[in-house]
């Protein structure tokens, strides 16, 4: 067996019309052209879905960030700030990106993300 790439990401939401809105008009997301719940990032299908739909229970994906690449984390932070978007903490840097963690309106993790340096070769973990 070879996993050759990731379909789609998912995340839960007791309101996908309001997590829509969230994705959409304050992250920029691309609406999918066919799927109301569904957008692009980059070539990456990000869904949201209501677990109580499907006879589950809702629990936030909690400290497994997606990170949303941006060119520019400051940048990106400030214009999210603006638009009432709250961060957890100051911006992170790791040493070869820039990191900012903020929720989704149901408590989702999320990050803004930006690699500044390259990968050095022969490193699993970077």
């Amino acid at each position: 067996m070879e996993i050759t790439k990731l379909d789609f990401v998912a995340v839960p939401s007791t309101d996908w019309r309001r997590s829509r809105a969230f994705y959409v008009e304050t992250l920029g997301l691309r609406p999918d052209q066919t799927g109301d719940a569904e957008f692009w990032v980059g070539d990456t299908c990000f869904g949201i879905y209501e677990p109580a739909s499907y006879g589950m229970e809702f629990a936030p994906q909690r400290n497994a960030h997606l990170a949303l690449h941006v060119a520019d984390v400051a940048a990106a932070r400030a214009e999210l700030a603006a638009k009432g978007v709250e961060f957890s903490g100051e911006t992170f840097d790791t040493g070869v990106c820039h990191m900012a963690f903020f929720q989704d309106p149901d408590g989702n993790d999320l990050m803004l993300h930006h690699r500044y340096s390259p990968r050095e070769q022969g490193r699993a973990d970077s």
